[in-house]
């Protein structure tokens, strides 16, 4: 008798399980009369327009976003077995057409690995791109393509000295592969300094806070009239990642260099022919002003008359020290480069030196760097 009450117990506490599930499982929502589930009205725009500003920055997209490219950076491997030679990428950037004869203009550390790329236009055609010239110590380099000229859409071309703190930029590239990407900002900062993938300082670069991050280099800054104002090259993140301040090289240094490169296929650099001592062990010694060591023989230095540290019986005799170049101040060697970086070869400088506390003016040509 109790072993069928307890299987009787059994069968109802499990109907009361079955019931209690079966429960659980039904909707909770039961429609209510006249409940409707048509699609929400649309709400209007006022006066159904586009602010001013918002329709200028998508007229400067739609149009210029033409001239903006996607760059894959490639080196070629031949596989030792069967001797073919494949493209392997290498990196991926953004450029920009430089003009109509098929010239790409992007950063040099967006095809340093490689020793050829691809270019991809923004109506999705691609082309095999030879590298023109390079500029490490400006962070540009030169492609070519060969495409038809009626798809290839030149960048207008600002002026550096025209920008001012505070003004709209668009900065068009490819960012994590995305295509044709717009971001905006202002410019937060001129006349800041970088350094290049060489070491060697980029001057007078523009600061903004316009999103740049990964795939972003290489491609154009842009004012509001959609002028090249600079070529987006960096983002200061310890991530990598976009943390509201990013770097163009200046339209200035791009308008110089690229010419040069598309002629010669590099740099073009003037100087004074000369080897300095470095800014540490100047600094340690109390100089203030560039050190020289040497200069080359018949160089444009030596030409001048201008002498390098010495050893002699008594020990080292310091060389000339540069403290002026054109009236301006040189107290260490990147401002001794940023004044050079103003001026081309053959023109005629200005050098004040100091030696053993007396001073005198030279006149220097500057010669061509090799």
């Amino acid at each position: 008798m109790t072993k069928v009450l307890a299987v009787l117990l059994l069968l109802v506490a499990g109907a009361l399980v079955f019931t209690v599930m079966q429960q659980r499982r039904q909707p909770q929502h039961e429609m209510m009369p006249n409940e409707s589930f048509d699609p929400r009205p649309i709400a209007q725009r006022p006066d159904d327009k586009l602010g001013a500003d918002e329709k200028t920055t998508i007229d400067v997209f739609k149009k210029f976003s033409r001239g903006v490219v996607h760059i894959t950076s490639l080196e070629k491997h031949r596989d030792r077995f069967n001797m073919n030679v494949t493209d392997i990428p290498q990196g991926t950037g953004s450029g920009f057409v430089w003009d109509t004869d098929g010239h790409i203009v992007t950063n040099f550390h967006v095809v340093q690995m490689g020793n050829s790329a691809s270019v991809t236009l923004n109506d999705g055609s691609s082309y095999p791109a030879k590298i023109v010239g390079t500029a490490p110590d400006k962070d540009i380099a030169v492609l070519r393509i060969d495409a038809p000229p009626a798809k290839l859409v030149a960048l207008p071309i600002a002026k550096s000295a025209e920008l001012l703190v505070g003004q709209k930029v668009l900065a068009i590239g490819n960012p994590f592969g995305l295509d044709q990407t717009l971001t905006t900002g202002v410019i937060s900062g001129l006349g800041r300094e970088i350094k290049s993938v060489s070491g060697r300082a980029i001057f007078d670069v523009i600061q903004t806070d316009a999103s740049i991050n990964p795939g972003n280099s290489g491609g154009p800054l842009l004012d509001s009239s959609g002028r090249l104002i600079g070529i987006n090259t960096a983002i200061y993140s310890p991530s990598g990642a976009n943390a509201g301040i990013g770097f163009a090289v200046p339209v200035d240094t791009v308008n110089m260099i690229v010419p040069q490169l598309i002629k010669h296929g590099k740099l073009t650099r003037p100087g004074l022919g000369i080897n300095i001592l470095s800014d540490q062990i100047a600094q340690q010694q109390g100089i203030k002003g560039v050190v020289i060591l040497g200069v080359t023989p018949g160089g444009a230095a030596d030409v001048a008359g201008i002498t390098g540290t010495k050893q002699t019986q008594q020990g080292w005799m310091l060389g000339d020290v540069i403290v002026k170049l054109d009236n301006v101040d040189i107290a260490k060697s990147s401002d001794l480069f940023k004044a050079l970086d103003a001026r081309k070869v053959g023109d005629q400088v200005e050098v004040v030196l100091e030696n053993q506390r007396q001073r005198r003016t030279v006149k220097v040509t500057l010669q061509a760097l090799p």
